[in-house]
């Protein structure tokens, strides 16, 4: 069965290449590895089977009639007692399928926050738009880069606006380049700000896991991957890369009601031709076409 789903799966060398999420789903969110987390294991976050299961619920209750309105019936696998450090999202018919693992949940470097960001971004493959992973006209799967942007843009932004996010922030230590980023995107928006430093937050937390299993979980919001791909890229970003998406996911300040376009990779997202400095795709594994950019850039 694994060797059909598309993956989240541990690495030691997260910038290879060859492991990328793919139609057949042969691999995964990150490249495989041996990496096994018990519910036994006493080295864990304290993650609870409880707090496993309210985090999908809080994603599932918002998600299912999303899905619905677009003709899927979505199915999350709650696979709370295997002890793998992944996730996968799969399609069989017109069932749209998220699998969530115990091991995963339990890492040390996994907060709750962060937990909900990896279900997030495995939606973000069924309903992440483009860029897709794959040239073919019947490709579904969204690539990993805009799973991660749409993870943090759309997703949790609509499955926590009606919490206290004020509150948790106030109990939340934040990084200072967090807060001064959300205060000049979000200002006096009070609840739109505490999201968006509880999102960035939880990005940082999965960065932290993907840059450790990946031999260098030096990964900072105010040390952005600088380098620039010559075509998008589909597999994998590095750590720091993953980082930088899932912050600029939550600086675009567009609505998550704002669709994004399964053909059109502009629409719903921010774009610098439109104005945006922030919020825009990271060019670490994004790249924009010459209608995304302005003059000035384009040159």
């Amino acid at each position: 069965m694994k060797n059909r789903i598309l993956t989240i799966v541990a690495t030691l060398t997260l910038t290879a290449p060859t492991f990328a999420c793919d139609e057949l789903g042969k691999t995964g969110f990150m490249p495989e590895n041996n990496l096994r987390i018990s519910k036994w294991d006493k080295a864990t976050n304290g993650m609870t089977k409880e707090r496993f299961d309210n985090v999908i619920d809080r994603v599932e209750a918002v998600y299912t009639s999303v899905v619905s309105s677009k003709s899927g019936k979505l199915q999350i696998n709650r696979n709370w007692d295997d002890d793998t450090v992944n996730a996968y999202a799969q399609r069989t018919g017109s069932t749209w399928q998220v699998s969530m693992f115990g091991g995963l949940a339990r890492h040390q470097l996994v907060t709750d926050d962060g937990f909900m960001l990896v279900v997030c971004h495995e939606l973000g493959h069924h309903l992440g738009g483009a860029p897709k992973k794959g040239s073919w006209s019947g490709a579904w799967a969204t690539n990993e880069g805009q799973a991660d942007y749409f993870g943090s843009m759309k997703c949790m932004r609509r499955v926590i606006e009606k919490e206290d996010n004020v509150g948790i922030v106030e109990k939340m230590t934040i990084d200072s380049a967090v807060t001064a980023k959300c205060d000049l995107v979000y200002g006096a928006n009070a609840n739109e700000n505490a999201m968006c430093k509880r999102i960035s937050m939880a990005g940082k937390s999965l960065a932290m896991l993907l840059g450790d299993l990946g031999g260098n979980s030096n990964v900072a919001f105010t040390t952005p991957d600088l380098s620039k791909v010559t075509r998008t890229n589909d597999n994998h970003p590095a750590a720091q890369c993953r980082l930088d998406t899932y912050f600029q996911g939550i600086l675009c300040d567009k609505s998550y009601q704002i669709d994004v376009d399964d053909k059109n990779p502009v629409t719903g997202n921010c774009i610098k031709k439109d104005g945006y400095q922030n919020g825009v795709r990271p060019l670490c594994w994004y790249k924009p076409s010459t209608q995304e950019l302005t003059a000035e850039d384009a040159q």
